[in-house]
């Protein structure tokens, strides 16, 4: 019989289309979870990510929202409240890299990542909050009257040089993560951060698809494998279920030990 902690609970997933979304909207919803699954464009993507759901028993949906746009972002809450009812689990999942050396970066890019990566979860967990502190604790479908949980990354306290535009982001997603959670815990709405290392993703493809570029890359990662969405999916599991109910505003790194400054496993 498959346990599902989740049952009966409804979250939303941003950028939830491909990659580290979609493996967590997989995960919640084989955890009992209905889920929205939010895209920006690729609406192909989410037809397996919908199928998935739907074949562990959970209802699915997709919406389109650009997370950075504050008209898309509430029209997108609208929809969901108006055919669910209530919101329970928030992943502030969506976000882009647009790297440039910091002496060629425009102000474009600058701006497209701050305002994806960093706006984007203001917006969505301001909306999320209210309907939260709206609906109060519902004892039969959890402890907490809601989580939020923001995609984070090692890159919250790795320097990142040819991406200050996506480290600055991530590292506003320490304090903005942090802060909030101390704001709401009263109103018993728990908020922590995933920070993964690297992902088996198509953002960061490069990286690992060759057996060169692979093996360069597990030099940095003292468990010796790249990570797949799945292994952020069950943290973000764990974070939306009352066994992690005692946890708030804290940032779990799923990254195989990339944190712990590989370069002096041999005594530096």
């Amino acid at each position: 019989m498959t346990i599902q902690p989740l049952k009966g609970q409804k979250a939303l997933v941003t950028g939830a289309s491909s990659g580290i979304g979609a493996g967590v909207a997989i995960a919640l919803g084989q955890a009992g979870a209905d889920v929205v699954v939010n895209y920006a464009g690729n609406v192909a993507g989410t037809v397996p990510v919908i199928a998935a759901i739907e074949a562990a028993g959970g209802r699915a949906m997709a919406i389109q929202a650009d997370v950075s746009d504050e008209q898309q972002v509430e029209a997108m809450f609208d929809r969901m409240i108006g055919q669910w009812g209530a919101i329970d689990i928030l992943v502030n999942n969506a976000g882009l890299q647009q790297d440039a050396a910091f002496h060629d970066m425009t102000l474009a890019q600058w701006n497209k990542v701050i305002n994806v990566n960093l706006t984007g979860m203001f917006l969505c967990s301001r909306r999320a909050t209210r309907e939260m502190m709206k609906r109060g604790v519902q004892p039969e479908v959890s402890s907490a009257a809601g989580k939020i949980i923001c995609m984070s990354s090692v890159h919250e306290v790795i320097p990142w040089a040819g991406h200050v535009n996506y480290a600055a982001s991530k590292g506003g997603v320490k304090l903005f993560m942090q802060s909030l959670a101390q704001e709401v815990a009263p109103q018993k709405i728990r908020v922590n951060s995933i920070g993964p290392g690297a992902i088996a993703t198509p953002i960061n493809r490069p990286a690992w698809e060759t057996p060169e570029a692979l093996a360069k890359l597990l030099e940095l990662i003292p468990y010796g494998r790249v990570g797949q969405p799945d292994d952020i999916g069950k943290v973000a599991v764990w974070l939306s279920s009352d066994a992690s109910d005692y946890i708030n505003g804290q940032t779990i790194f799923a990254c195989g030990g990339m944190t712990l400054y590989p370069e002096f496993a041999d005594g530096g």
